[in-house]
């Protein structure tokens, strides 16, 4: 019996990945609107509820990557102005984003009470810089706690989710999300509801 093409000549086959942004191969991969109120309620709970639910807010409303919330310094964000330096990683589009007035409520308390003077906005209990991982687990513990499955990168498809379902034009989309390729913007566009609305009537 002849072997298949894939596997002549001591190739091993290795199944496509598919495109980033092709809904169509993809599990949903975002929360609703109410699921992320859900899960931000559930941050409270936690042993540092301040800490944590402003953290997944932040991460949420600026789409953050987990390593770019950690690497979120104090002299980035301007309470009086209500605008934060987002530092993109991956050759990303770095921005200002303004912040909402809830939003400079909560570093405000945030700061006031921590402990620890140091240059990170989010720190671990020893006043060192939040991990990846750490962050990871605030994840993972609020929404075990809300009956929900999501972790830190679920938070930033959801804030695409929340703004191509909102209406953004796709190239303040893009720039807010900081990213490079269009490609990954038009991710958020393919699978928003909005466009379908009003199709029965």
């Amino acid at each position: 019996m002849t072997a298949p093409a894939s596997r002549r000549k001591g190739k091993s086959f290795v199944e496509p990945r598919p495109d980033a942004h092709d809904l169509a191969r993809r599990p949903k991969d975002f929360l609703t609107k109410g699921e992320v109120k859900a899960l931000l309620a559930a941050a409270k709970d936690g042993r540092h509820g301040a800490r944590d639910h402003l953290l997944l807010t932040m991460i949420f409303q600026h789409g953050l990557r987990a390593i770019e919330a950690c690497r979120l310094r104090v002299d980035q964000v301007d309470l009086e102005g209500a605008r934060v330096w987002v530092e993109r990683v991956k050759g990303g589009q770095s921005t200002h984003q303004p912040l909402t007035g809830n939003e400079v409520r909560m570093i405000r308390a945030y700061l006031r009470d921590r402990k620890f003077d140091t240059p990170w906005l989010f720190v671990g209990e020893r006043g060192d810089q939040l991990t990846r991982h750490a962050v990871q687990y605030i994840v993972k513990q609020a929404a075990t706690r809300a009956k929900l499955s999501a972790h830190p990168h679920t938070l930033r498809h959801s804030c695409g989710y929340y703004l191509a379902d909102r209406g953004t034009d796709f190239r303040t989309m893009q720039d807010y999300m900081g990213h490079k390729n269009p490609r990954h913007t038009a991710h958020y566009t393919r699978i928003s509801g909005r466009k379908f609305v009003g199709l029965f009537k």
